[in-house]
């Protein structure tokens, strides 16, 4: 029986950190043996909000860097640029007839884009970038996305235009499936300070954090606001830390629960339990990514020959629409 494609991507602004590899690249990672997996570099979505160019290939060249780093396999999962593969453009144009603006201003992702970056005057390809994905999961006919429960929304528009197209143009055989969203177990991990962790608001540990700094960073987390000195009972539900220690430490949760409720531990013994955890976890990826710093080449050749696999799935799939479309 064949596998079935997962299709996903991240938009590369460069190193990746905690909330990138718990939200989207461990879930990858553990995937690519059960499906068959491509993966994106998301560039032209950077356009959506920024116009600046100049960063693009070096933030690319980091990111794929952390992939690699982390265990993703370029055999098993392909991956490449999506400003490579010129088929991505034109699937979103022919997508972009079939949806109307009421419903790419009813995407609940994009009011919330729209308040958090207070946006006033919002680009045609900000309100569009649902189609532009609906454009990339199509495009290798992926049946499966990995995302954290905000992004199923634009998998409902996928789902959408998969069916309008196939109902307009290929009633008696299909060629897009309606994919289906597989929610990550972890989707989201809070920064340093509580908020959404985010690089540009400096509350978050990086995968390519050496142990020091991981160890400093955490020195200054948030913890319970009530819980000023060691002995006083602390409350894990509300700490910042702990929320880590669920991800990073389990095996220890049982105790490290009762003694902060008894105040048995205090905030920086815990704190200090987490980042060795975490330093744990990121020294193989440390490693190996040193591999990948000292031959930058090998990297751009991962792109090149992800994309000619890419380039080749792309280009099947738009002979299909083209023929269905009548179009040659």
């Amino acid at each position: 029986m064949p596998k079935k494609r997962i299709l996903s991507g991240m938009r590369p602004t460069g190193k990746l950190h905690l909330g990138n590899y718990v939200g989207a690249l461990e879930n990858w990672i553990n995937l690519q043996d059960e499906y068959e997996n491509y993966h994106l570099v998301a560039d032209y979505h950077v356009l959506t909000t920024d116009l600046d160019t100049t960063d693009i290939f070096n933030n690319t060249i980091e990111m794929v860097m952390d992939w690699l780093a982390a265990g993703l396999d370029p055999v098993k999962s392909p991956m490449f640029r999506q400003s490579q593969i010129k088929e991505h453009a034109e699937l979103f144009l022919i997508f972009s007839m079939l949806i109307t603006k009421a419903r790419l201003e009813r995407n609940p992702t994009l009011k919330e884009q729209v308040r958090d970056l207070n946006i006033e005057n919002l680009v045609y390809g900000h309100l569009g970038y649902p189609v532009l994905q609906a454009a990339d999961i199509l495009l290798y006919k992926g049946e499966v996305v990995p995302v954290g429960e905000d992004q199923l929304p634009h998998i409902e528009i996928t789902r959408e235009i998969a069916r309008k197209f196939n109902m307009q143009y290929s009633s008696d055989k299909p060629i897009f499936v309606e994919p289906e969203g597989k929610i990550t177990n972890f989707a989201r991990l809070p920064g340093l300070d509580g908020q959404r962790m985010s690089k540009s608001v400096g509350n978050t540990i990086l995968l390519s954090d050496k142990p020091d700094v991981v160890t400093q960073k955490l020195r200054k987390a948030v913890t319970d606001p009530q819980k000023l000195r060691k002995n006083d009972p602390g409350r894990p539900e509300v700490c910042l830390v702990f929320t880590y220690h669920k991800k990073f430490n389990p095996s220890e949760i049982p105790s490290i629960e009762t003694d902060c409720r008894s105040g048995v531990l205090g905030c920086v013994d815990c704190k200090m339990k987490c980042a060795s955890k975490i330093n744990l976890i990121l020294e193989p990826i440390l490693e190996k990514r040193k591999t990948y710093e000292n031959n930058i080449e090998s990297v751009k050749e991962i792109l090149i020959e992800g994309e000619k696999k890419a380039r080749s799935v792309a280009q099947q799939t738009m002979s299909e629409v083209h023929n269905k479309m009548l179009m040659g």
